[in-house]
């Protein structure tokens, strides 16, 4: 009997960046990224920590092609971005990558519902069909019953969980919170973390950048950023 332990995963890392810096011009010019190399593994859920200044957003902007390297290379799900038009960058982005930021970004004069549906303009489906995808997706992170409330009826803690919904309703590869937590109190963060942990449960892959060490602690992987250079990581890619 064959041993299946011994048989390579085929699938490439959701993220892997291959000797990535990252140079804004100055005087002197700022080196936001220096040589960085990570893999992040389907599934995994990672924290990347570090101060302000230290690279960790640029990290989060390079890695969901928001930004462009200045050097080295970004694949997703094997795809080497370097070699793609800025249409096929725009596609990678809405099809690809779930985008959770700390300040929101819903439309103030619509429905949570459409809030959500809005992300995925980009499939051509239909708007029966895009809410009737979003109607699942909240749902999933606890909020159908609020799903034709406005943002300016919600709590902030439920505002974030709007924005994940958003997020998580294309089925991307993987998804980056960018400080999460930022704009919440203790209980919401709590329960934002929570959420962010049952769906990392159910094989999503959830990257979290984070000042907070506590909850960088709290995760399977962290990634320290110091200096635009990666200075520790606790964890590899699942083989």
């Amino acid at each position: 009997m064959s041993d299946r332990r011994a048989v390579p995963d085929p699938q490439p890392p959701a993220i892997e960046l291959r000797d990535v810096s990252k140079i804004y011009p100055g005087s002197p010019p700022i080196k936001a990224l220096d040589d960085v190399s990570v893999q992040i593994g389907r599934g995994q859920m990672v924290a990347v920590v570090g101060q302000s200044g230290s690279g960790k957003s640029t990290m989060l902007n390079v890695m969901g092609t928001l930004d462009q390297p200045t050097s080295g290379s970004v694949l997703i799900e094997g795809t080497d971005t370097s070699l793609l038009t800025d249409n096929q960058l725009s596609a990678i982005r809405g099809r690809r990558v779930g985008f959770v930021f700390q300040r929101f970004f819903l439309l103030s004069g619509i429905a949570v519902i459409d809030n959500v549906a809005n992300g995925l303009l980009y499939t051509g489906a239909t708007r029966p069909h895009r809410r009737k995808a979003a109607e699942a997706v909240l749902e999933r992170v606890g909020l159908g019953a609020r799903r034709w409330h406005k943002p300016d009826e919600l709590s902030g803690g439920e505002m974030q969980r709007v924005a994940i919904a958003r997020a998580l309703v294309g089925g991307p590869a993987f998804v980056l919170a960018d400080e999460p937590t930022g704009n919440l109190d203790s209980a919401s963060s709590n329960s934002i973390i929570e959420l962010l942990f049952s769906l990392h449960d159910e094989g999503r892959t959830i990257v979290v950048i984070t000042r907070n060490e506590a909850i960088a602690a709290a995760m399977p992987r962290q990634l320290q950023i110091l200096d635009g250079r990666l200075v520790r990581d606790t964890g590899t890619i699942p083989q």
